[in-house]
């Protein structure tokens, strides 16, 4: 049972690491717009540009190659950015449209591979006025890196606005949630090696990358700690590694040896310090409630030298 837990919350690890080739040449054009000031415009495309360079290898063609291969002249449909891209010998090319749509901006962009001559992106996304397009030009970069729709970018801290008007969105960074499952002895715990039953109470407080919190439980006695976890992503899908210290009383069958109703001596001791190390999956996190997925290793420090692995699953 225990290796079936353990590979469960290492299989996802291997996913995490898989990621798209981007060691090619990427033509980004000029942004086509209509009824907005060409210094948002040319802003909009600077943080694409930067986003791109920050978090991949695609190398980016100049823009001065760029501008000598348009010549002056206005290029508005993906027509004519293929004929750019091949000029400036690009592998692949972006192309993105700004229309504004009442108070709101309609974007519509295309990622086309040269080499293959086909389609890899036709994606339209709306944001919410010019102080949007900070946090859409970031999504369309992760679009364009790892090669996935729009929707699929959503990350803590890279919501647009029109994300955050459904009833499930994520509004805040602070998280109260149960989580239930087993406790199974390795080693103390009386030589008992049956499972029990553990549920826990988390105050946890989630930044992009980290997660900091107390957890309060019942685990064969009770448990309080405080833990770290380090998140390898913001998005819906983030494994973790952590780390707690706290202090456990565990449940033992006695503490004191009784021979015709006298104690002759005192047993061990079962409380101490303790000392967590943990992995699991936060499901979820862009929305109002999160699913935590946990697996630990105990380390008491107590007389009988109790160590244990607790699985645990739950809502945030």
């Amino acid at each position: 049972m225990t290796k079936k837990i353990i590979l469960l919350t290492v299989i996802p690890f291997l996913f995490n690491f898989a990621q798209v080739k981007t060691d090619y040449k990427l033509a980004l054009l000029p942004f086509s717009s209509q009824g907005i000031d060409e210094i948002s415009v040319s802003t909009a495309e600077s943080i694409l540009k930067l986003e791109i360079e920050k978090q991949s290898s695609i190398t980016i063609i100049r823009e001065r190659e760029i501008n000598n291969a348009l010549n002056s002249d206005f290029c508005d449909d993906i027509e004519c950015a293929i004929e750019i891209g091949k000029k400036v010998q690009a592998d692949r090319i972006f192309f993105c449209k700004i229309k504004p749509l009442g108070s709101n901006l309609i974007l519509q962009y295309y990622l086309y591979d040269l080499i293959e001559n086909k389609s890899i992106l036709i994606e339209q996304t709306k944001a919410l006025g010019l102080e949007d397009l900070e946090i859409v030009m970031k999504r369309i970069a992760l679009s364009i890196i790892n090669e996935k729709p729009f929707s699929s970018g959503a990350e803590v801290g890279t919501v647009v606005g029109t994300e955050t008007t459904p009833f499930l969105k994520k509004s805040s960074s602070y998280n109260f949630g149960l989580t239930f499952g087993y406790l199974f002895p390795a080693y103390g715990y009386d030589d008992d090696n049956e499972k029990s039953f553990t549920l826990n109470a988390h105050f946890d407080y989630e930044l992009p990358n980290y997660a900091i919190g107390l957890m309060m439980g019942a685990r064969n006695g009770f448990a309080i700690n405080l833990y770290g976890h380090y998140l390898f992503n913001a998005s819906d899908f983030s494994p973790f590694v952590g780390t707690a210290f706290g202090f456990h009383w565990v449940s033992h069958l006695s503490e004191y040896d009784y021979v015709a109703g006298q104690v002759l001596d005192a047993k061990k001791e079962s409380h101490g310090f303790e000392l967590v190390l943990s992995s699991g999956l936060r499901l979820f996190r862009t929305q109002r409630f999160t699913i935590l997925i946990n697996l630990e290793y105990l380390i008491t420090f107590n007389e009988y030298k109790d160590r244990a692995i607790v699985f645990t699953i739950g809502l945030l």
